[in-house]
């Protein structure tokens, strides 16, 4: 058949094409189980030489998919804004997303404050799921989209719910473990933390991994921390309460990359050598901070890019049907060093 010069190919016309009917197009196109092989075959064959697009609008009519997918951070703004690590997530989110054939909606919860705004937006039927990320055991988010017909998985812990969600985290505590392992046995001996806000499900598991560590080995000081905020300025704040307490102090575990550069530089204020004095081990290995850090940052390594594209592939199973069973699948990390520590 031949279309008018500049004439969109319509659905009409790819079913006349393939010499089918309109309705087997339409769930060829679709993908729907109810047409044979052969029917698909010429369909798909008729709209790829008549160049037809589907038009998104019609197609959602049908299918009750939007082709989105809402990555949600419930993170402070500025808090989200200067960590690396949800830079990362980003960029993982869009690409992983990507590949599986979605348009990736950002959503940022600023407070409590936002959360009825999210969830009505979720389930308004603009998007076919969400990958949230929301990691404060307090944050009402988690609770609220678990009620929604959406599919939902969420990266880290999922605020104060522990059944029934879909999850993928790392393993903070073994993480926060092996640091602690590693300065013991390079001699170190007055180890203290820098932890993370109390109400962080994956600071608070860091600060157990730490703890637990030190007593295993039977040694004091698992009093020895300080909370910081995951900023810089929260790990320098954090590190000079230390140094007041504990002068003689000689290593440090912080939970998180950047409150480790900010513990490095209240120790280098103070006149302490890295890591001559004191070993300094972080938590993230982010590539565009720990490595070139002066000196160089030993860091517990997880890799928030293959966080990502677990979830997505948990959510692409969900939206295809498939029976997936609630289950909060933990990651490994490892230690990588470097000359802090």
């Amino acid at each position: 058949m031949d279309l008018q010069d500049g004439a969109r190919p319509t659905l009409e016309d790819v079913a006349a094409h393939a010499g089918v009917s309109r309705s087997t197009a339409s769930r060829a196109l679709n993908g729907d189980t109810y047409v044979s092989a052969r029917a698909r075959e010429k369909v798909l064959a008729s709209a790829a030489a008549l160049g037809y697009s589907p038009n998104q609008a019609a197609r959602s009519l049908v299918t009750r998919r939007t082709g989105a997918v809402a990555v949600v951070l419930s993170e402070a703004e500025a808090t989200v804004l200067d960590d690396p690590y949800f830079a990362i997530v980003v960029r993982a989110a869009f690409r992983a997303l990507a590949d599986a054939g979605s348009q990736m909606l950002l959503m940022f919860v600023d407070s409590a404050d936002d959360v009825p705004r999210t969830v009505r937006f979720l389930d308004g039927g603009h998007v076919d799921g969400a990958l949230v990320f929301a990691s404060h055991q307090k944050d009402p988010l988690p609770a609220a989209v678990q009620q929604l017909r959406l599919p939902v998985v969420f990266g880290g812990p999922a605020g104060n719910l522990t059944s029934g969600v879909h999850a993928v985290d790392f393993d903070n505590r073994a993480g926060a473990a092996a640091a602690v392992e590693h300065l013991i046995a390079s001699g170190r001996k007055q180890i203290a933390m820098v932890s993370g806000p109390p109400d962080h499900r994956a600071a608070a598991d860091r600060l157990t991994g730490w703890r637990s560590a030190l007593t295993a080995h039977k040694i004091r000081g698992t009093r020895l921390f300080e909370q910081g905020d995951f900023t810089i300025e929260g790990g320098r704040s954090a590190m000079a309460k230390l140094l007041a307490r504990k002068p003689d102090l000689d290593a440090v575990f912080a939970a998180s990359d950047l409150m480790a550069a900010g513990a490095i530089r209240e120790l280098e204020a103070a006149g302490r050598r890295i890591p001559d004095d004191v070993a300094v081990i972080g938590f993230d290995d982010n590539p565009v901070l720990a490595p070139v850090m002066k000196p160089p940052l030993s860091s517990v390594h997880q890799d928030p890019r293959l966080q990502v594209r677990r979830m997505v592939e948990t959510l692409t199973a969900l939206l295809a049907g498939e029976e997936v069973t609630p289950a909060r699948h933990m990651l490994g990390v490892s230690l990588t060093l470097r000359e802090s520590g």
